[in-house]
């Protein structure tokens, strides 16, 4: 039996995605996008500049990781799709995929446009890997992969799947907190 592996991660994610992500974010407001529902919450916030950013950087080795807000997750996974199809299909040099040129300045601050952006940038993520065939898929990342530059396309693919479901499960268990009244 041949087994058409691209198809079958690509379909991981569209499966993911139009029976659980997608769907389970219908309904989404601003205020549930932005509830911290713990103190020191990493969220989207805006700047003195005007600019809405994504706390962060990652905490140092030892420290647990922080709880976040739904819109700290929706932007990680929008980021995910995003910055992976400006650095491997985008008609740019951004560098590789870690190079902060392929995050948006400006990050949405309501539900609605993170909702749009996520979407958009699922699209084009989605668009780019189905065109890929199994030579494609195999393929090294190259210098744009930085550490991962020996890594085929497929293994990014796998790795941009099991962020999306981790980080999109998170935000169905807010989601669950925030409708119990957890608030």
């Amino acid at each position: 039996m041949t087994v058409d592996w691209g198809r079958l991660v690509i379909g991981q994610l569209e499966f993911y995605w139009d029976t659980h992500l997608r769907p389970r974010l219908d309904g989404l407001t601003d205020e549930e996008y932005a509830w911290e529902p713990v103190a020191g919450c990493w969220s989207v916030r805006r700047g003195a500049d005007g600019l809405h950013r994504a706390d962060g950087p990652w905490p140092a080795e030892g420290e647990g990781p922080p709880v976040t807000t739904i819109a700290w997750r929706l932007a990680h996974i929008a980021l995910n799709f995003h910055t992976r199809w400006s650095t491997f299909f985008a008609d740019h040099d951004a560098g590789d995929m870690f190079d902060p040129r392929h995050i948006p300045a400006d990050l949405p601050g309501g539900a609605a446009d993170a909702l749009a952006f996520l979407d958009d940038a699922y699209r084009r993520w989605h668009t780019a890997i189905t065109g890929l065939d199994a030579e494609a898929l195999e393929r090294p990342l190259g210098g744009r992969g930085a550490w991962f530059a020996k890594d085929p396309m497929v293994a990014l693919i796998v790795h941009v799947n099991r962020e999306t479901m981790h980080h999109g499960g998170e935000v169905g268990v807010l989601r669950d907190l925030y409708r119990a009244g957890l608030r």
